[in-house]
């Protein structure tokens, strides 16, 4: 497939169906992940646990906690505190 080591995802939906196995498909390539969902705050959990059990960051953050509907607000508004490999945030 495709090496995603030392990137980060964001995925929209992560939590449940397509948007889960997507988060845990990026994970298994080497990215970290930050899910968003609606409203499923356990089954988040479940999805960041299992991320973090393949060695990767992950976080969860529901819906309404960003103030935009767009995705590139979405990914500027997600503090999750990491910082990159290369010093940058």
């Amino acid at each position: 497939m495709f090496d995603l080591t030392g990137r980060t995802a964001l995925v929209t939906g992560g939590s449940r169906g397509l948007g889960r196995a997507i988060a845990i498909a990026f994970a298994r390539q080497g990215a970290d992940v930050a899910i968003n969902y609606r409203g499923n705050a356990e089954a988040a959990e479940a999805v960041t646990a299992e991320i973090t059990g393949l060695g990767r960051r992950s976080t969860g953050s529901a819906r309404s906690t960003f103030s935009s509907t767009t995705p590139e607000s979405r990914a500027t508004t997600c503090s999750c505190g990491w910082t990159r490999t290369n010093g940058t945030p």
